[in-house]
């Protein structure tokens, strides 16, 4: 086995540097240095959940850049050296359906995700990226394009690429209509993306206090959810909402604004909810969710960014303040993500 140091949990809000064992290098694996991790809502919920007395520990972090180290005698695509991405699978079955299609993240025996899952080979609990060192099978790394900042490039390892599926998925493109509820870690990436996809843009959020950087994002316009007569007037407007609004809410208002034909797509609130056939009938109005995605989605997605300049927007902290970092995830202090750095694990 090999040692590296992270952040094991000790509570919902807290975490302990501890000594982390990772497997030997398999022949298909590479040895990654963690050097930036993004903090997800995933790290809030996973934390929350986690039961202390299970044996198994929990070290969160599931988008994470840095450089290979060592590779496996049968990796041919990566060198020591090597920059690359990390998302939230690090492996699937490789032969069902879904993931014959390039969509692991749909893997039919569920694929293993980058922390809290199950390895297998062994049967061991996957620990995550708030470490310095991570070993993945190198088919689920990914080489950096040049030109995108590994710091900023983190998070498109999760945020972007979950943007990134409905967005392809509907055929946004020019021409398109296509609204962002919710302006946080997803919605400022889903706006971003939409903008360089040659989409008309438009921000919902509950007031106007972030009109300024919705338009600094490229947005073309910004709606106040709280604003009746804004919203009555967007009736029937847009091809896509992607919704990314994290909290429960009422998806009614936010339904009445898609276009006939048109799509709500939920990315933030995943659990469950309350739809009026109404307001889907009236217009064949469709909803549908998207989560994470495969291979060929994820390394398209990374090329798109560098090649059109996107980046999430980010607050960079010492993985020592990863506490501080989910606590104001938590009250929703941040534009717009976070980002660990791992180099003090030295």
């Amino acid at each position: 086995m090999r040692t590296t140091t992270g952040w094991r949990a000790t509570g919902p809000t807290a975490l302990r540097r501890t000594s982390l064992e990772r497997r030997d290098l398999r022949p298909d694996d590479i040895a990654v240095r963690i050097d930036h991790c993004g903090v997800c809502h995933t790290d809030l919920h996973a934390l929350r959940d986690h039961d202390l007395h299970v044996k198994a520990p929990l070290v969160p972090g599931h988008e994470f850049t840095g450089v290979v180290t060592e590779t496996g005698p049968e990796v041919t695509a990566l060198s020591v050296g090597d920059r690359v991405g990390v998302g939230n699978i690090v492996d699937s079955c490789g032969v069902c359906a879904m993931c014959e299609a390039g969509q692991e993240n749909f893997c039919h025996s569920f694929p293993t995700l980058t922390y809290g899952g199950v390895d297998r080979e062994d049967g061991t609990t996957t620990l995550g990226g708030y470490s310095r060192e991570y070993v993945v099978r190198d088919a689920f790394a990914y080489p950096l394009p040049p030109g995108l900042d590994p710091v900023t490039a983190a998070p498109l390892l999760c945020a972007g690429v979950t943007v990134w599926e409905p967005l392809r998925s509907l055929g946004v493109g020019p021409g398109s209509r296509v609204a962002v509820a919710g302006l946080g870690g997803l919605g400022h990436l889903t706006v971003k993306m939409a903008v360089a996809l040659g989409a008309t843009t438009t921000v919902i959020s509950r007031t106007r206090d972030k009109s300024e950087d919705a338009h600094r994002l490229g947005a073309h316009d910004l709606i106040a959810s709280t604003d009746t007569q804004r919203m009555a007037a967007a009736r029937d407007t847009f091809d896509v909402v992607v919704d990314t609004i994290s909290a429960p809410h009422d998806l009614a208002p936010y339904l009445k604004t898609v276009a006939m034909d048109g799509t709500l797509s939920l990315l933030g609130h995943l659990g469950p909810v309350t739809v009026e056939a109404m307001d889907l009938l009236v217009g064949r109005k469709k909803l549908s969710s998207a989560g994470s995605g495969g291979r060929p989605a994820t390394a398209e997605m990374l090329r798109f960014c560098a090649g059109n300049g996107i980046a999430a927007d980010v607050e960079v902290l010492p993985s020592s303040q990863a506490h501080t970092a989910l606590d104001r995830l938590r009250r929703n202090d941040v534009r717009y993500r976070f980002v660990l750095d791992m180099s003090d694990l030295d």
